[in-house]
């Protein structure tokens, strides 16, 4: 594989990296050395040609990824539902109207925090964790999100820009849910919803 090609693998595996190099604020030296200190290849001039190349590249790219995600989120609709719980159980422990995912071997369920009174003995023994205190962003798109690559992982990005921990994110069609901690819910709101005017 050539140095080009070695650097070009190298950075794909580094998101941050990659997103700084999109926005050009990366120092190529820098960065070079520190690439060819990892990847033990001597041809530091190289490399940092290697990099210039890709960070073009991928300045563009990003660009019409943004773009895109902004033109398919423009008017969407944006809920905020505060006092979610998020129930982990070994089997399904029967709550009805709430979300219920099945993956693998556990049930996952995003319910109301009352919830948890009304379950029996039996339920409360299969339960592997219980998250409280948490609150669910909930953004309605058209039809043309499922098709548009890239907006979900923008989003993503604009949380953990922000510090914001996902504790629990579904799609479901149209509907995309990233639950979080009560304390970063407000900020949650209004940074997806600044981007959706």
């Amino acid at each position: 594989m050539s140095i080009s090609d070695t650097v070009k693998a190298y950075l794909k595996n580094k998101p941050y990296t990659m997103e700084a190099l999109e926005k050009g604020i990366v120092n190529y030296s820098a960065l070079a050395r520190l690439v060819q200190e990892e990847l033990g290849i001597r041809n530091y001039q190289a490399i940092k040609a290697a990099i210039r190349r890709y960070a073009g590249q991928r300045e563009a790219l990003r660009g019409s990824i943004e773009l895109r995600a902004m033109k398919v989120l423009k008017e969407n609709r944006i809920a905020l539902l505060d006092g979610v719980h998020v129930i982990i159980s070994r089997e399904d422990i029967g709550i009805d109207n709430d979300a219920k995912v099945k993956i693998d071997e556990y049930y996952v369920y995003l319910t109301r925090k009352d919830t948890l009174k009304t379950l029996g003995k039996k339920a409360k023994d299969n339960l592997v964790k219980v998250r409280d205190n948490c609150s669910a962003v909930i953004i309605y798109s058209e039809e043309n999100i499922e098709g548009a690559s890239g907006v979900i992982a923008f989003l993503a990005s604009l949380l953990a820009e922000q510090n914001i921990n996902v504790i629990e994110f579904i799609s479901c069609y149209t509907e995309t849910i990233f639950v979080v901690s009560r304390e970063d819910a407000l900020r949650s709101y209004e940074l997806l919803s600044g981007i959706m005017r």
